[in-house]
This record gives structure tokens, sequence and C-alpha cells, in this order.
């Protein structure tokens, strides 16, 4: 799963799965697999190129935010030091003097801000003298971290061929150590994303604390509120750098090291951008014993236009801008002193080392790749379009990284089209079975309808034979909550039900609890409970004697009660037993209603009922009244 640790990752919130970043990830390192909801990167794969950060339009490719590290080390007390690199001139051309951009970064809190133009020049040197001494060894520049990833990761064997030299930022940090003490926090703020990586190789040392891409330092102007006509202008802390001001084109830093590059003396070849790399990497793999150059890569058009940066166009008038700049910043320079800055950190040990990182997944077999082939429909050579809109070289190539596991066959989108015929026509037949549904549906709701408005009106009768009756009726659920009770159960009650009852017909949703004490609930509560009748019993409600009999109607979950007035002259034995017998035999129809309502069949209506006059006629044989 992506988080926020890694240099790059994917908000999945945002992820919309277009799989634009797996296209145009240059060396697989996106993970596509059905269980997952979107692609993952692969943090040990990736490069840090930034690709996917720029082709991805919802913006759910993010990169790891180092604003609140650099806050802390600004409020830390510590002395602090801003490495500025020289792309600035590229990025911030709506700042109308750099000096201006000084200042700003001077009023965010930072003691000294430097430019890493020195230490361009400082690494410039280096590697002049790392050609001159090669011997017949030929080496691939170090400056890009980006490049450096790639052959640790997908070219283990070459990174003998890495020049084990330091990047500038690394050389600049190493200045301002030695300048201000080992309790300098240096941060950088520049155009590359992956940087922040190569920082965290020198962790230990504490050459580099933090790294703020150029979208970072004007977000913390906006915060800050922070602008340009607000700050006065402030120049950067020496010692000054000379050509190294052109580290933004692919070949500055050659320009900064007086290099040669005519086509007929030079050494070096210069390869930036995407495709021209990842040529000029696999021609120096296989071919460079015909070669024999060394090979000065940046993975991005210069770091004129890295991803860190707002803009990534007009290419040629940010090379001007650039260009302006350094001539600039060279017609002021004093070369005397530089010479001296130069003689004097000259000595620091700009070397590096590298290590191998093989992340190559090995190549799936060919029956494996001819299976995937078979099913993205490719199965015969003259199928195989090549069209390249999943992003990849050709169809098998495609095919080979889906059998590595790292894609899926819907990124193809021959694939796709095929599915949605296929899909088109399902959802023809599925839209027949659904008109037919439809229609016996709508015959069933009519139905319903009918049958609705015919137990409507049964309830309507039932409820009105119900308030007819003399002796009080109630049921109730498992919580002692009433569902339904009659007007002579509202008029045992007294008024307080009453008053309840105008508001809430037949006091449905009630609690029985508030209206009648506990010896009587209780009972309720019993016979929910165990499931068991309690038949005619005698219980006091104030000053009123009443019969109460409480019979289960649904097990555990709904019970009934019918309360009868000892005092009324309607409730004499015998009278009652007349009264229910003719219930029984005149209005049974209306009693199954009522049980259908209640939950229970007009069968468990008749046998409580039964049950009350049998109770009265045994009574009565007892006492011979």
């Amino acid at each position: 799963m992506n988080t926020p640790d890694q240099v790059i990752y994917i908000n999945e919130d945002k992820c919309r799965n277009s799989y634009s970043c797996v296209r145009a990830c240059p060396v697989n390192a996106i993970e596509v697999r059905p269980e997952r909801l979107h692609p993952v990167i692969i943090a040990d794969r990736c490069i840090g190129c930034g690709l996917c950060y720029l082709s991805c339009s919802p913006g759910a490719v993010e990169f790891r935010d180092s604003r609140a590290r650099v806050k802390k080390i600004l409020q830390s007390g510590r002395p602090t030091a801003a490495l500025i690199a020289p792309s600035l001139a590229s990025e911030f051309d709506d700042i109308t003097d750099y000096r201006k951009f000084v200042g700003m970064i001077r009023t965010l809190g930072f003691t000294y801000v430097h430019e890493v133009s020195f230490g361009v020049d400082l690494v410039a040197f280096a590697y002049k003298k790392l050609f001159e001494e090669s011997s017949g060894k030929y080496y691939i520049t170090a400056n890009c971290p980006s490049i450096v990833e790639m052959i640790e990761k997908y070219r283990p064997h070459l990174v003998p061929n890495l020049a084990p030299l330091v990047s500038p930022m690394i050389a600049t940090a190493m200045v301002t150590r030695d300048l201000y003490g080992e309790d300098i926090a240096n941060v950088f703020i520049g155009p590359c994303i992956d940087i922040k990586e190569e920082a965290g190789l020198y962790r230990e040392k504490s050459l580099i604390e933090a790294v703020l891409t150029f979208i970072e330092i004007r977000q913390l102007f906006v915060e800050n509120e922070i602008q340009e006509k607000a700050v006065k202008m402030a120049e950067f802390d020496p010692p000054y750098g000379c050509w190294g001001s052109l580290y933004p084109y692919p070949a500055g830093i050659l320009q900064a090291a007086g290099i040669k590059r005519d086509l007929v003396s030079s050494q070096i070849i210069t390869a930036s951008g995407t495709e021209d790399v990842r040529e000029a990497v696999n021609d120096f793999d296989h071919h460079i014993d015909t070669i024999r150059h060394h090979f000065n890569l940046f993975f991005c058009q210069g770091c004129m236009l890295g991803p860190g940066m707002i803009r990534h166009d007009e290419r040629y008038r940010r090379r001007s801008l650039v260009k302006q700049y350094a001539e600039k910043r060279v017609e002021a320079l004093d070369k005397t002193q530089w010479k001296k800055d130069m003689d004097r950190w000259s000595a620091l040990d700009l070397t590096r080392t590298f290590r191998a990182n093989d992340q190559r997944i090995p190549e799936p077999s060919p029956e494996a790749v001819n299976e995937v082939m078979k099913i993205i429909g490719k199965e015969n050579r003259v199928e195989e379009l090549n069209c390249n809109a999943c992003g990849y070289g050709s169809c098998r190539e495609f095919a080979t990284t889906v059998a590595k596991g790292l894609a899926v066959p819907e990124m193809c989108h021959t694939y796709n089209l095929r599915n949605k015929q296929e899909y088109i026509e399902t959802l023809r037949l599925t839209n027949r079975k659904l008109s037919e549904t439809k229609k016996a549906l709508k015959e069933s709701e009519e139905q319903a309808m009918r049958e609705k408005d015919a137990a409507q009106d049964a309830s309507e009768t039932m409820n009105s034979m119900l308030n007819k009756l003399p002796n009080g009726v109630v049921i109730v659920d498992n919580e002692l909550k009433i569902l339904h009770s009659n007007e002579s159960f509202i008029d045992i009650i007294g008024e307080d039900a009453r008053a309840i009852a105008e508001i809430i017909p037949g006091l449905s949703g009630a609690d029985l609890k508030t209206l009648l004490p506990f010896n009587v609930y209780n009972i309720f509560s019993f016979v929910l409970r165990e499931n068991e009748s309690v038949i005619s019993r005698d219980v006091q409600l104030e000053d009123r004697m009443f019969n109460i009999s409480i019979f289960p109607i649904r097990q555990n979950r709904i019970a009934g009660a019918v309360i009868r007035d000892l005092f009324s002259p309607e409730v004499q034995r015998e009278e009652v037993i007349t009264r229910v017998t003719d219930v029984i035999d005149k209005n049974l129809e209306m009693v199954q209603k009522i049980g259908f309502l209640l939950g229970e069949g007009a069968s468990e209506t008749e046998k409580m009922l039964n049950s009350i006059v049998e109770q009265y006629r045994q009574k009565k044989n007892e006492t011979g009244k």
C-alpha cells in the first residue's frame, strides 16, 4: 500500500484509475492488480523521476511534503542555510529580481542563503579531472538521482561505471558545513523530487536536513504571506558560483568545467529526457567499446523543467531565462575571489560510492506471455496492433508486463473494445429481461395495492369492532411498547392515557411501564419471557379491581391482554360467558382478521377466548352460583 513516507505515492482518495501513471512509468514500478482498487507505486522499484506525478491529471500522485519538517528546523533556534538550485531563474520568472527572491527566503527565517552554483563549479572540475584520468574507463555522471537509481536498480552491472562523485547539492552542503560548523541545518530548495531520497543517504552525516521543491517553497511563501513587494533585496551568501549557474542546461556542468563539446574532440555525450536517456543507457551497456565516450545524463530535459516545478513547458524560453541569469551572475563575479574559493574548497572529499539494488523481475516463460496474448485477443502475430495505447512499446511487451504481475489486461485498448461489444450485447439481453421483470413487477405492485386497500379496510373495520368491546384490549411487544389498544383499555387507565391517545391513536408506541404499576406490567414480562399465559388474575388499579388475562401471541415477541372491570355490571360472570360465546360464534371472521394483524391466526384468538369462557364456567361450578 502507498504511504506518504514514500518519496512518491498515490493518494487513493483522488485516484480515478486512468492508469496514466502506469503508462508513464519508465521502469514498471507501478503495480496494478485485480484485487486492488487502485494502482500502487512500489517504493523499492521507483526511481523518483516524477513522470507519474506529471501525467496524473486528477492529482492523485503526490510526493512527500517536507514543509512541516522545514518549519520545525526554522523554529529550532539552530543556524539554518537555504541551498538554492540555479534553476531558480527558470522557475521564478514572476519575481522581478533574484535578490527579491533571496529576501523572501530570508524572511522565512533562514540564517544564510547560498546558491548551489558554487557546488556545481566544484563538482564540474572534479568531473574534468576524473575524465582526464579515466584511462579507457568510461563513466556515467551521477548528478541526477533518478539516473543513479535507474542504474542501481535496473542496470546493476553498470554501477562501477557511475562516476564516484557527489551531486552539487551535497558539495554545497559540505561548503556550508565547513563555513558555519557542524550545527548548521542545510535545506535544499530545487526542482527535483527524487533528490529528497538522495538527501536521505547523508542523514547520518546531517549534511542535508530537508529538501523543498520549488512547489513547496511557493506554498510556504503563501502560508506566511510573503510577497515580493513587501521584502527588501538581499544577496546570496558567498562563496559565489561562476558558470555553475548554467547547471539547469543538460550540458551546463560541462560548460562550467570548460570541457570541450565539439563533435571531434569531445569525449562526452549528453542526453536528457526519458526516451533519449533510456536509449543512451542501453547503448552504453551494449556498445560502449564502440562509442568510447563518457555519458552525461539527466532524466528530465535539464533541471530547468524538473517535476518539482510549477510549470513544465516553454523549454526554450526557460533556456533563455537561465542563460540571461548566468551571464548576469558571471558578469558581476569577482573572478579572483572565485579562484581563491575554488582553491580552498577543492580539497573537500567529493567522492561517493554506490550500491547495486537489483529490482529486475525475471522474464516470464513464453507460455505465460502467450497465454496473456490469447486473453487480450492477440494470439496471432497479424493481430498485434502495437498501438502503444497501453503505454508499452508493443503488445508482446505489454503481455510480458501482465505476466510479471505488474499490469492487468484491462489496460489494453482493443481488449476493452472487444469486452465492450460483449458487454453491450449482454446489456441488450439484460434490458430485455429487465423490461419483462418491470412489467411483472408493475402487475405485482397493482395487486399489492389492491391487497393493501383491502387490508386497510379490514383493519379499520376490526379497529372499530375492537373499540366497541366493553373489555380493555392491549397488545405489547417484548420491550413492553404498546402496539395497539382499544378505547376500553384507555378508559381503564385513566386521564393520562386519554391525553396521550389524543396525540397517539391507540397509544401506539407508548411504554406500558409508564401506564401500569409494576405488579401489573411485570405479569406481561413473565408471559413474554416464559411464553405462558396468565389467565384471570385479579389486580387492583388505584381504588378499582380488575380481572386480567395475558397470553402470548408470538413467542417472546408479542403478547396480548384482556382486562375487565370487576365492578362493572356488564362483567357479571353469566353475562360475560354469554357475550364471549356470542363473540366466538358470530364474529369469528372478525377475530381471524384481528389475529392476522396482530401476527397470530384466528385459532389463537379463539383458544384465548374459549379459555376465558371455560375459566368462568369452572368457577361457577365450584361456587354453585
